[in-house]
């Protein structure tokens, strides 16, 4: 009796360290030898006493997994296109750029896949092949992100969509955590009780890619149902009441090494025999007032900066994103063009941001025919990307707000402007 006791209190043990450790991600952004060693010791314990482990620890590992992978697949599948530009970064750095127009169909399977073994782990579907699925899963995803860990290809792996953002290696550690409880769960496949019966298991997997690949579709023609990028209806792009920035200036005694920092002008530089021992190190900027995810820079052809004049703009504005026109839907294009029509006849300003050259956007205009009056001006494609999930998409902007935002499949007509804006009927 003494001895089962013992056996489950150290299994218990086992796993609140795995827990305490994912906890602990947080604060290791970057290599630690000593975390590296803690997480590879758990896996260790997992393989050396996996006898300890009983029926109901392994029912909450599926239940563990099952709501992580349910997340992470979420919040990729809610913006697949997010994930296909994942994937193109990952093209990009391994020079496999071929593979480009495969990104979105990708997306779809690795979000699905995602999501379909969170469902059947949840729900203990075929948990044998549910396993070694899960594993194969982890083997790859391990490696890449071991390899994103210390080489850096890609800045953000997006395992989390832009719900979460976390470093390579903590992406790297975050796995190592999964793992344990991957092994647990398949060291012990062949003892797991079955809830259904074989047809209903099937029944049941086919279902869940199905709704799942349902979901990924809605958001795919549709801006994404949860917006977790900067750019999402309701957020000041603009900061309304600036603060002073601070700077600041380290210097050293080069005598004894000692380091202070100094918040200009506050730092002795009329002292003759301080300016004798001591030398400039560093500099640093403190700004108050950066919006988070705020990388717009709007340039015109003539290399200006125009950004603070339009995003500033107290009136109502349209922002025609296209982050490459030639990659842009033509015809929704083309409406667009007839509502620049609307915007001037009320007084509204509209603009259109690209990365396109400005040879190909008269090119572009004249050969589609649209109003030679609207103003085009460059942007970085990431940033255009980021702002709106479609190429052309329409976002409204009042005083750097962002009022609202339509996808090119769900274009406004003059009446649903009418709607929201001040114009004469």
């Amino acid at each position: 009796m003494k001895t089962e006791i013992l056996k489950k209190t150290t299994a218990w043990v086992i796993i609140l360290i795995a827990f305490f450790s994912a906890y602990l991600i947080v604060h290791f952004e970057q290599f630690n030898i000593f975390f590296l060693l803690l997480l590879l010791f758990e896996l260790a314990l997992a393989v050396k006493f996996r006898k300890i482990f009983t029926p109901v620890m392994i029912r909450i590992s599926q239940v563990i997994l099952g709501c992580l992978f349910l997340f992470s697949g979420f919040v990729k599948g809610v913006d697949p296109m997010g994930t296909a530009y994942r994937i193109e970064d990952y093209f990009i750095a391994y020079g496999t750029e071929w593979m480009m127009p495969a990104a979105v169909v990708l997306s779809f399977i690795l979000n699905a896949a995602e999501l379909v073994l969170g469902a059947m782990l949840l729900f203990n579907v075929k948990p044998k092949l549910t396993a070694w699925l899960v594993v194969a899963m982890m083997g790859i995803f391990t490696l890449t992100t071991l390899n994103d860990a210390f080489n850096n290809p890609v800045p953000d792996c997006g395992c989390f969509g832009d719900a979460l953002i976390m470093t390579n290696w903590q992406t790297f550690y975050k796995n190592l955590v999964i793992n344990f409880f991957v092994l647990i769960i398949f060291l012990h496949r062949g003892k797991i009780r079955k809830f259904y019966t074989s047809s209903a298991e099937w029944a049941m997997g086919i279902g869940f890619i199905a709704i799942f690949i349902g979901f990924q579709f809605l958001n795919y023609i549709n801006l994404p149902m949860l917006d977790f990028r900067p750019w999402k209806v309701g957020n000041k792009m603009i900061v309304e009441n600036p603060l002073p920035v601070k700077y600041f200036v380290t210097y050293q005694n080069i005598n004894s090494g000692e380091q202070k920092e100094y918040l200009l002008p506050n730092y002795p530089y009329d002292d003759p025999d301080w300016v004798e021992n001591w030398e400039f190190v560093s500099q640093r900027v403190d700004d108050p007032n950066v919006v988070p995810g705020m990388d717009l820079a709007i340039i015109d052809f003539g290399g200006e900066d125009v950004t603070k004049s339009y995003l500033e703009d107290p009136d109502f504005n349209f922002f025609v994103v296209a982050w490459d026109l030639d990659f842009t839907n033509v015809d929704d294009f083309k409406k667009i063009s007839e509502l620049y029509q609307f915007s001037e006849e009320n007084n509204f300003h509209m603009i259109c941001l690209t990365s396109t050259l400005s040879e190909q956007i008269d090119s572009f205009v004249e050969r589609e025919k649209l109003s030679q009056d609207m103003e085009f001006f460059n942007a970085d494609d990431i940033v255009l990307k980021t702002m709106i999930r479609s190429n052309p998409g329409l976002i409204l902007m009042k005083d750097g707000k962002v009022i609202q935002k339509w996808h090119h499949n769900h274009l406004p007509d003059r009446e649903d402007i009418e709607e929201i804006l001040p114009v004469e009927r």
